[in-house]
């Protein structure tokens, strides 16, 4: 999805980069580099001009696109945004660094959406809302007028959050969860009106 977005914009993926040794690059034409090391040792080849960077990663880990946007920036790499062809965008909406907007979705009149967010195909953010850094919009998910998604919050798909309402720091919504009070850090709520499930430990392990 994330290339045939950039490639729209005129733009080319030159390398990509995984912690994961067993993994594999999905495109025959782009290599992959395992690790910071291997993203050193890339750098190192590059001829003088400018790169830009985004991570690739999803679900309830938009600390980690942070940290890998942080590590771009550090050696000098500058964090492109995307945004869909097909996407609407208002006027006088924010979109932060690193911001990713797939096809068909929908930032309305004044929304602030953070640096690393992620906004999936056909999901709508509505007048008013702020998401922090590192949130994810999972796809077809509504957010009602004025809601705050606090630092990376993932909301699931078909989820629908309602007017005024406040998730906080990194708690997960279920896909199909109909959320009509605030929610509290760091927890897992999903359901109809949604309710606690369980807590949610984000620290890697």
């Amino acid at each position: 999805m994330l290339r045939e977005l950039l490639e729209a914009n005129g733009n080319n993926i030159v390398a990509l980069f995984d912690n994961d040794t067993q993994s594999r690059s999905p495109f025959d034409d782009v290599p992959l580099y395992y690790g910071v090391a291997g993203f050193e040792a890339w750098l190192r080849e590059q001829p003088s001009g400018e790169v830009q960077g985004l991570a690739a990663i999803g679900g309830a880990r938009g600390a980690d696109r942070l940290e890998v946007h942080a590590l771009f920036a550090s050696r000098g790499i500058s964090i492109a945004q995307a945004v869909h062809r097909s996407a609407f965008v208002s006027r006088d909406a924010s979109l932060g660094e690193g911001s990713q907007i797939m096809a068909h979705a929908t930032i309305c009149a004044r929304a602030v959406i953070g640096d690393a967010a992620l906004i999936n195909t056909a999901a709508s953010v509505d007048h008013e809302c702020v998401l922090e850094r590192g949130v994810h919009i999972g796809p077809g998910a509504v957010l009602a007028g004025c809601v705050t998604a606090e630092e990376c919050v993932f909301i699931g798909a078909g989820a629908v959050i309602l007017p005024r309402v406040r998730i906080g720091m990194r708690s997960i919504v279920g896909a199909g969860s109909v959320v009509t009070k605030d929610v509290p850090p760091d927890v897992i709520v999903a359901g109809n009106p949604a309710r606690l499930r369980a807590p949610f430990d984000s620290r890697p392990r």
